[in-house]
């Protein structure tokens, strides 16, 4: 008997622990992974009533999974979506000891996205940044079934004799179908009021909203001239998105800026200092502290600077003392191939050379 409950003991320790790892495994899991080598980019598996299509995609919740099915043709540009915001992650923290790289697996990032830090917060806002930025320009490009140009009212400060029209980019729909995609994982995900996980919830949520609002805020309207030998005497305009270049620098701003917060007995968000001004729904805002991204540390998923390039005159996060973080830096050579001396010979090509040179490269013990 007494054997029979230690067995039964030892069985629900060992099911709890598999549940709790398969948490972890699911959690780890995203929908970023579309934007890697995945089945969705070739464009061969669009066919009509293709059932398996989101079946092969990894990282999706169920709720993400039923939209794919409903909305195959979107998968693309969310794919899309995806990818240009980890380009952009990785092009904005290039020279910072984090520098957004990316993972063997579907969680793209790793483990370092476990923690609610702000480097965390800028990652869910670039991401869903690119979705807006993908799907409103499918909509304009006619390539999507339920959607096309933009039809947002003409802005009031227009010119009386310039047209209202041609085809903008549709950043309305965007915005809403990268809401209800993006946010659709956070939303299913039930977790007792109060806990570190629900806290989570409500972080990724707000910093999924502030990459919407950036682009939505970004995009301007942009005008055509007509008229006989380009005297711009008739202009047309339409909406059109920013270049993500600038999305990506105005999120980085907010990364730099964003807000710090805990949760209170109520359940909601409030910032640790309350003295600064409450976060807008633009900002960005994190939880946990960053961790250390000097050394390699697999449990918080911390890929450190040892190997990185470093440049031996910058005072910069780039520089080699604080990118190496006080390791020192290991010199070497290397030969720089690059074009040069280029002539332009009509008509019309341009012919260059190729020049060759030795440089010194700085790398972080």
């Amino acid at each position: 008997m007494a054997g029979s409950a230690v067995s039964s003991k030892f069985f629900l320790m060992a099911l709890a622990i598999f549940f709790s790892f398969a948490q972890v495994v699911i959690e780890a899991n995203s929908w970023w992974s579309l934007g890697m080598n995945n089945p969705v980019q070739m464009s061969e598996v669009y066919i009509i009533g293709a059932q398996p299509l989101c079946s092969q995609l990894e990282g999706l919740s169920q709720g993400q999974k039923k939209l794919c099915h409903l909305y195959q043709d979107h998968m693309q540009y969310i794919g899309e979506g995806a990818k240009t915001g980890i380009k952009e992650c990785q092009y904005q923290f290039r020279h910072r000891r984090w520098n957004c790289s990316t993972v063997d697996n579907t969680s793209v990032f790793g483990r370092v996205m476990q923690i609610g830090s702000r480097e965390t917060a800028f990652t869910y806002a670039v991401s869903a940044a690119g979705v807006v930025n993908a799907m409103s320009r499918a909509c304009r490009e006619g390539e999507l079934s339920t959607c096309g140009c933009s039809r947002a009212a003409r802005p009031k400060d227009l010119p009386r004799d310039w047209l209202w029209g041609g085809c903008g980019d549709n950043i309305d729909y965007g915005y809403r179908f990268a809401k209800e995609f993006v946010d659709a994982r956070e939303r299913e995900r039930i977790h007792a009021k109060g806990s570190y996980e629900s806290a989570r919830i409500l972080m990724n949520l707000h910093n999924n909203e502030a990459g919407r609002r950036t682009v939505y805020n970004l995009a301007d309207v942009a005008c055509k001239c007509h008229g006989v030998s380009g005297s711009c005497s008739l202009k047309t305009c339409w909406l059109q998105l920013a270049d993500f270049r600038k999305v990506g620098d105005a999120l980085k701003e907010k990364y730099d800026s964003a807000a710090a917060m805990r949760l209170n007995s109520r359940g909601k968000l409030v910032q640790v200092n309350s003295r600064f001004n409450a976060p807008t729904t633009q900002d960005l805002v994190y939880i946990d502290p960053s961790p250390d991204y000097c050394v390699r540390n697999e449990s918080t998923g911390s890929l450190g600077t040892q190997g990185r390039l470093c440049n031996k005159t910058s005072e910069g996060m780039d520089g080699c003392e604080l990118m190496c973080c006080g390791r020192g830096y290991d010199q070497f050579k290397t030969v720089q191939t690059e074009r040069c001396h280029c002539k332009f010979h009509w008509c019309c090509y341009v012919k260059c050379k190729k020049c060759t040179e030795i440089v010194d490269q700085f790398v972080c013990k």
